[in-house]
């Protein structure tokens, strides 16, 4: 064992290799399925899945759309390009310490990825980012991270990772650039991508109107409830990144709120009250887009692995 790997990291490393044929053995890119996303194994060739509760130290997934399975195979034209993905990640909010939310980013880099792309459902703060979109993630904002929740805090895993990380490079320009170029080459049309911040919220309450005002007023276009873990624990392990955020729904943010006390004093004049309909997001409809924009971001993702 390795003076810098835990034993729970060769343990988890080991129970993979034992099942996986020499060629798959050392994957060149990593994925993070978002919610609904799982689908793009179907493109894989030569897979093998490996369930979560095989794996040492890995967690499992709770949320619906999310599966919990670790699959490996060949992914793009020629022979292929060897990738691992996550279908199903890891929520603080299901009771998943940070650790374990990053564990299995942390596995992949011992497994020998260079770059991970990772993907999620999001809302959209941002009136120009319409539901379908795909945000090409440029930079973050984490409440969680400046007020303690981070999963950097505490013990390293090795002594010859970065104690203070810089994030200001967190997301790679040149996998960013493949993503363009691959939406050129799908010939999508220019309103189907878009650039923007995405805001990491720990959930699983979506956002009242108030907050996400707030996250849109600071600059935020997008906002989702897992990610930037992930992308930490892969900047520290010195991997790549690029995120990719469906959009799946507005979040609510009305332009006034409904007043009661007016509401209230009309009835009492006699007056004819038209009440307002209630509008709320459900995990339904962020199924729903996704399951519908699914193959799109399906074929981006292949795309970009295939020109790595």
């Amino acid at each position: 064992m390795g003076d810098d790997i835990p034993l729970s990291f060769d343990a988890s490393v080991d129970a993979i290799k034992r099942v996986l044929p020499i060629n798959l053995q050392s994957p060149r890119v990593g994925i993070i399925c978002g919610s609904g996303l799982s689908g793009i194994v179907n493109v894989f060739r030569d897979v093998v899945l490996i369930p979560y509760e095989n794996i040492p130290g890995f967690s499992t997934s709770t949320v619906p759309g999310h599966k919990s399975t670790l699959a490996f195979g060949l992914l793009g034209s020629g022979e292929g390009v060897p990738v691992v993905a996550m279908l199903g990640r890891f929520h603080p909010y299901e009771g998943h310490s940070l650790s374990s939310v990053v564990y299995p980013v942390r596995i992949m880099a011992k497994l020998g990825i260079k770059d991970i792309i990772i993907t999620n459902a999001a809302g959209s703060l941002n009136p120009s980012i319409p539901v379908g979109t795909i945000v090409v993630i440029q930079d973050h904002l984490a409440l969680p991270n400046l007020t303690g929740m981070n999963p950097l805090l505490g013990p390293q895993t090795s002594k010859d990772l970065p104690r203070f990380l810089p994030l200001s490079d967190a997301y790679s320009p040149a996998l960013r650039r493949l993503v363009f170029l691959a939406a050129h080459q799908l010939q999508l049309d220019d309103s189907a991508l878009a650039e923007g911040t995405y805001a990491w919220v720990s959930g699983p309450t979506y956002e009242t109107p108030a907050e996400g005002r707030f996250l849109r007023r600071v600059g935020a276009d997008v906002v989702g409830m897992s990610t930037v873990p992930e992308v930490l624990a892969a900047r520290e392990e010195g991997l790549n990144v690029v995120v990719l955020s469906l959009v799946t729904n507005f979040v609510v943010i009305p332009e006034t709120y409904r007043s009661i006390k007016e509401e209230v004093q009309a009835e009492l004049a006699g007056k004819k009250v038209e009440l307002p309909q209630a509008q709320v997001v459900s995990h339904a409809e962020v199924l729903a887009i996704g399951q519908e924009k699914a193959g799109i971001l399906m074929k981006l993702v292949e795309s970009v692995v295939d020109s790595l």
